[in-house]
């Protein structure tokens, strides 16, 4: 990611001065016009807008939290697009001030291959004023860069809140191309459907995040029973098959818990009065 993201500064016309652990990586964007630094004081030292993409938080301190790097830091601007969790993101922005630098928290949520493009999706928190001034560079990076909060921890901590729908989706789905593989279907036709019904999926969970916000749970969409009835249908289905079940039984599970909290005849999105109560976890699912 780090190399595409020069990449693009350089397409950009910016003058780039890069530093990596590995050396032949930096190298190779060398060839490109970006300018090597020897150390990584040097490169930071190079430019008043300092950007870090490594692996995680914990490589960052270990590149960064040098002394002659924090005198060098002063009066920069640090953009950290090393997303972690909102914790982490809290620790840097306080590091970063104690050395006198600004600091914005970023979270690609993009891989390096769709960098670039208008829909390219960059969250952003930090002070709305030094915001405005990395806008600019961080839209060359990709064009759906959305500012969420002055508070630090809101990229990381939205970030998480996507992925977890992202991660609960790929399971689903991987479930689903079992059952593809199993009925004799190709897996790529059932990706292609999956494709086809996304964009109203979308709107769906758009809806359900309205409801939730609303805190009005009356039938508006999708009945709760709808849903208790169609995962254990889907558990039902994998278990007469005889294909692996884990997946839809936490589904099954934890719908069976929402209809005997007695939420059956509310919005799907009421479930989330469940994940609300931390002492009604899913049994044998580790919190």
């Amino acid at each position: 990611m780090g190399i595409v993201l020069a990449r693009l500064l350089l397409r950009a016309g910016y003058r780039v001065t890069v530093w990596n652990r590995s050396r032949d990586k930096a190298d190779a964007i060398a060839k490109e016009g970006a300018l090597v630094a020897a150390s990584v004081a040097d490169a930071v030292k190079a430019s008043p807008l300092v950007i870090v993409c490594v692996y995680d938080y914990a490589a960052t301190q270990a590149i960064l939290a040098r002394p002659e790097i924090e005198v060098a830091l002063a009066g920069r601007t640090l953009v950290q697009l090393t997303t972690g969790s909102p914790r982490e993101a809290r620790e840097s922005e306080a590091w970063a001030r104690r050395h006198r630098a600004n600091y914005i928290d970023g979270a690609i949520q993009a891989a390096p291959a769709q960098m670039g493009e208008p829909d390219t999706a960059i969250l952003v928190s930090g002070a709305k004023a030094v915001f405005e001034t990395v806008e600019p560079t961080l839209k060359i990076f990709g064009g759906a860069v959305t500012y969420l909060a002055e508070d630090i921890s809101a990229a990381a901590a939205m970030d998480l809140a996507t992925l977890s729908y992202v991660y609960g989706s790929t399971l689903g789905f991987l479930h689903g191309a079992r059952i593809a593989e199993h009925e004799g279907f190709r897996v790529d036709e059932y990706g292609a459907i999956v494709e086809k019904i996304a964009p109203a999926f979308g709107a769906f969970l758009k809806h359900e995040g309205n409801v939730i916000q609303r805190g009005d749970f009356k039938i508006s969409a999708s009945p709760m029973a709808i849903s208790i009835e169609a995962t254990a249908r889907i558990l039902t289905g994998a278990r007469e098959s005889g294909i692996a079940d884990e997946i839809p039984a936490f589904f099954a599970e934890f719908f069976e818990r929402a209809k005997k909290a007695g939420l059956e005849n509310e919005e799907v999105g009421a479930s989330i009065k469940l994940l609300r109560d931390g002492s009604s976890a899913v049994p044998g699912v580790a919190r």
